[in-house]
């Protein structure tokens, strides 16, 4: 008659050692995956923005310091053509990409590639408008800038380099989540080890 007590008694240590278990796991799953890849934080220009003038580069500021292999940023106009020259360079978490001289004005959709921190790839795309070529000169007109006006663009350039809440970047993970995928299965394998060592020792119950 007493068998079932001492079983209970038995099982009791097992189940909150199980829980406690579960629990640590649990609360592993969601921190794997909040520091599994970068996050992009600004860009410049920003996402939709206007600039008077194509500036000399393009810059992306990420939460981390990106690897620098394998990462690739293009600058295509509306026609296709792709506007970035040199290598990209990246300075802590700070991220830029050169432009070629004489990008004429009108849209660009800047596609980015980066190398996070922990090796995954991740990528994304933004876009902005330029108002005048990236030689300075206004938009139909083959008069000089004047120091005025040269002043006012680089203010406008500066401005549109501040940085601004970025949410409407598009941005996408192309790896694989294995930060999620390792902390679930450790869960499951914790779950699996408690159920059968309690099954042991309910079967050694002393008789």
């Amino acid at each position: 008659m007493s068998h079932p007590v001492q079983a209970r008694k038995r099982m009791r240590p097992l189940t909150r050692m199980l829980l406690a278990f579960v629990a640590l796991a649990a609360f592993m799953v969601p921190m794997a995956a909040a520091q599994a890849h970068d996050q992009i934080e600004t860009t410049s220009p920003t996402d939709g923005s206007t600039v008077q003038v194509m500036p000399e580069k393009i810059g992306l500021t990420f939460s981390h310091t990106p690897i620098e292999i394998g990462s690739e940023i293009l600058i295509n106009d509306d026609a296709g053509t792709n506007w970035a020259q040199g290598p990209v360079g990246i300075v802590d978490s700070d991220v830029s990409q050169g432009v070629k001289p004489g990008a004429p004005a009108g849209h660009y959709t800047v596609q980015w590639r980066i190398v996070s921190s922990d090796s995954h790839p991740i990528e994304g795309t933004f876009s902005f408008t330029t108002a005048a070529p990236a030689t300075g000169a206004a938009v139909g007109s083959a008069v000089a800038p004047t120091a005025a006006a040269t002043g006012e663009a680089s203010a406008a350039v500066i401005a549109a380099a501040s940085p601004t809440d970025t949410a409407a970047v598009t941005t996408s993970d192309s790896s694989v989540p294995w930060g999620i995928i390792a902390a679930g299965a450790g869960l499951l394998v914790l779950i699996v080890v408690g159920l059968f060592v309690a099954k042991r020792v309910l079967n050694k119950t002393p008789e």
